[in-house]
C-alpha cells in the first residue's frame, strides 16, 4: 500500500475489484464504461470503493468473480457494511463513470455497457436502501477518481479522447 502527499495509505483498484477499509485511506481508480461506487460510513469508520465492469451477474459466482458485476458488487459491500452495524440510511454513496468511451459505431436503439452499468447501479442502490449523495455519470470521457475515506471527498479528473 503506497502513501500519497496526504500521508494516507493509497489503494489503486483495478477493474473488477472492491476494497473496504476501516482506517482513513485514499481509494483510487480509473473508469471508462465501468462505474465506481464510493461508500462511506463515518460512524463506524469505514469506507469502500468498487469498480465493477458489467451490469448483471450470473448466479453462483464467488466473491472475486462477482465483484466484476455492478449488482453483485453493491450487494456484497452492503452486506459488509451491515456486518459493521452501519445503517443503510447513514452510508454516504457517490457514483461515477459509466461513460461511452469506445470510438465504435453503435446501434442507437441499444443501450451501451456504460449506460446499462449506470442504470443497474442506480436501481440496485435504491433496492438496497442507499441514497446517492453525489454522482457524475455518462458522457464520453473516462474519469480518474480519488476517494478520501476520512473526509468523503472525491476528486474527479476527466480524460477525453478527441
Amino acid at each position: 500500500m503506497a502513501k500519497n502527499e496526504t500521508g494516507l495509505p493509497e489503494v489503486y483498484l483495478q477493474p473488477g475489484q472492491s476494497h473496504l477499509v476501516r482506517h482513513p485511506a485514499i481509494l483510487r481508480t480509473l473508469l471508462g464504461s465501468c462505474v465506481g461506487i464510493a461508500f462511506r460510513a463515518p460512524r463506524v469508520g469505514a469506507g469502500a470503493l468498487c469498480h465493477p465492469m458489467l451490469p448483471n451477474s450470473p448466479a453462483g459466482l464467488s466473491r472475486d468473480a462477482g465483484s466484476r458485476y455492478v449488482d453483485f458488487a453493491i450487494r456484497d459491500l452492503a452486506r459488509q457494511f451491515d456486518a459493521l452495524d452501519a445503517r443503510r440510511s447513514e452510508v454516504e454513496v457517490k457514483l461515477f463513470g459509466g461513460g461511452d468511451v469506445l470510438a465504435i459505431a453503435c446501434d442507437a436503439s441499444r443501450p451501451t455497457v456504460g449506460r446499462l452499468n449506470c442504470e443497474v447501479a442506480l436501481r440496485v442502490l435504491k433496492e438496497e436502501g442507499f441514497s446517492v449523495t453525489a454522482s457524475s455519470l455518462g458522457g464520453n470521457c473516462g474519469v480518474n477518481i480519488l476517494f478520501n475515506t476520512e473526509t468523503g471527498e472525491v476528486l474527479l479528473k476527466r480524460h477525453c479522447i478527441d
